[in-house]
């Protein structure tokens, strides 16, 4: 009987001692993820120059671009592409081809 007794006297400290250790754990990462106060930095470092943009639309009335011409319709692509799995290593054939689209 009193060595049971001792045992569980043994296992609560343990215990208590993993829970405070995970009470620790749980408050730095608190404090150091929420709770401490980021550095102030000046507005001064941030600040950015901004410049007008101007746009000269003079150039569309040039006659270097009312002289560019528009491409014709691209025609689609008529030859066989890619592999019919391509999934597969090369140098292996597939044991039913499909046959080819007419």
């Amino acid at each position: 009987m009193p060595i049971k007794f001792v045992q569980e006297k043994k296992k609560q400290k343990y215990l208590i001692l993993v829970f405070v250790a995970v009470l620790l754990i749980i408050g730095i990462v608190l404090w150091f993820g929420f709770f401490k106060k980021e550095p102030s930095v000046s507005p001064v470092a941030f600040s950015v120059s901004l410049r007008e943009i101007k746009i000269d639309f003079e150039l569309l009335e040039s006659s270097a671009f009312k002289e560019l011409q528009p491409f014709g319709e691209i025609s689609s692509f008529e030859e066989k592409t890619g592999r019919n799995n391509p999934f597969l290593p090369y140098g292996t054939r597939l044991e039913f081809e499909p046959e080819p689209e007419t």
